[in-house]
């Protein structure tokens, strides 16, 4: 018994490492993809910079929100385990269902996706056969041990970080190949609050993994401290990377030339070093992508396996093996992964995964209110300037949601339908007979 404790206290993982997470999670396909989309939406630098900006705030404060309930909440899980236990489990369980269905499985078909667009150029291959490889390969590394995955997350991580580090220096460096960053007064200031709104869903989703480090609050040491650590840091690093990043994109690249583009990374290499040398950063790029792959095979499994524990349907998907790593729900997030890679399509595949994960970020940022007022014997961190981060982050929810609803209804109702289908399998039996109390807020040391 002794030894077993021992382990898994070996086993656990420090702040670095979570930051780590974080960061992976968030820098990957996002941006070096949806610029093209956005660009489309809103033609013009200065409302482009303000939309990079305005996502960078939602997500700090998302990131204090989710400290709070991961420090007093210390279950692995995420929304799942938060919504579980402050609303009622069936909502836990419609998040957990669109977490898995949505939130890591789409999301790990786009970076795939992405990886094997800017790989297939180089190496002659079909782009979805490389996207496979590559969730193939990444969930067979994270099969192994906490330790193997923590090494193999650090340094992709780094690799990512100096890479974007290349693209902001050098693309300050050169001078500027267009002058459309300054406002060039060909640029159109004629886009509606809709348009700013599905643009700032791009946005929005290449910040998306601010929140991941709240999925494996049970592996990281003195989560009190280091929660908060990973989560606010690691969204603070990401969001200044990435607003010099699309000042460095814009000033190499003319907004008419990335429009409805996806290869923006390949674009601004090939513009700042030539076409050869710009091959090179594709892999890079490749590389970078595969970052965020392996951050969310890391993470994803751990809901399937939290889920697993209340819920009879997932049971069988919580097996370790000796290293109590989840083998079982990565294999599955591997397959649901796969198949959505050779049946979807980039634009609205992200648009509808965007719609739902905004969606259920925002009943779990209001779920502060409800641990603060039934949940005070719990300790925990404490987010700042109470309530009024919590309702600025519920208006912009509420103000995307519904434009999104309004401009973008088939992708949106696809999400609802989503639910719906989530719904169905929680009342069809696939659920054990203590479904209907709320699990514990977790361990409390």
């Amino acid at each position: 018994m002794n030894l077993a404790i021992n382990t898994l206290v070996k086993q656990k993982i420090g702040w670095v490492s979570a930051l780590a997470i974080v960061v992976a999670n968030m820098v990957g396909t996002g941006v070096f993809t949806s610029l093209g989309l956005q660009v489309q939406q809103v033609p013009n630098t200065w409302a482009i910079l303000l939309l990079w900006a305005f996502g960078g705030l939602m997500a700090l404060l998302g990131a204090f929100a989710y400290a709070e309930l991961g420090t007093h909440l210390r279950r692995s899980g995420g929304e799942y385990h938060f919504l579980s236990t402050l609303y009622h489990p069936f909502l836990g369980y419609l998040s957990g269902w669109v977490s898995v269905t949505v939130g890591f499985a789409a999301s790990v078909a786009l970076s795939a996706m992405a990886m094997g667009i800017y790989l297939s150029d180089l190496l002659q291959v079909n782009p979805k056969v490389l996207a496979v490889l590559a969730i193939m390969i990444l969930s067979f590394a994270h099969s192994g041990n906490l330790k193997r995955s923590s090494r193999v997350q650090i340094g992709l991580t780094a690799l990512k970080i100096i890479l974007i580090l290349v693209f902001i220096v050098v693309g300050w460096y050169l001078p500027a190949k267009t002058d459309h960053w300054e406002g060039h007064p060909t640029q159109s200031w004629e886009w509606s609050p809709a348009a700013f709104a599905i643009a700032l869903v791009f946005v929005n989703y290449s910040y998306s993994g601010w929140n991941s480090a709240a999925y494996i609050v049970e592996e990281i040491k003195n989560p009190v401290k280091n929660l908060p650590r990973a989560l606010i840091g690691g969204t603070v690093l990401v969001a200044v990377l990435y607003i010099l990043l699309q000042l460095s994109f814009l000033r190499q690249v003319p907004i008419s030339a990335m429009s409805n583009k996806v290869q923006i990374g390949e674009l601004v290499a090939n513009s700042m070093f030539g076409n050869q040398i710009g091959n090179w950063f594709s892999l890079g790029i490749a590389l970078l992508l595969a970052s965020g792959l392996s951050a969310m095979i890391w993470v994803g499994p751990r809901v399937i396996q939290s889920m697993g524990k209340d819920h009879q349907f997932w049971t069988f998907w919580q097996a370790e093996n000796k290293q109590g790593v989840p083998v079982k729900a990565i294999g599955l997030l591997a397959a649901l992964s796969i198949i959505l890679c050779l049946t979807g399509g980039f634009e609205q595949l992200l648009i509808y995964s965007g719609f739902v994960l905004q969606l259920f970020n925002a009943l779990t940022v209001a779920g502060v209110f409800i641990l603060r007022t039934q949940f005070k014997h719990l300790k925990g961190y404490r987010s700042p300037l109470y309530p009024a981060l919590q309702l600025i982050f519920l208006a912009g929810s509420a103000w995307m949601l519904a434009y999104l609803l309004i401009d973008k209804p088939l992708e949106s109702m696809l999400g609802l339908a989503n639910l719906a289908l989530g719904a169905l399998t929680f009342f069809w039996g696939w659920k054990r007979k203590n479904t209907t109390a709320a699990p514990s807020p977790g361990s409390l040391n």
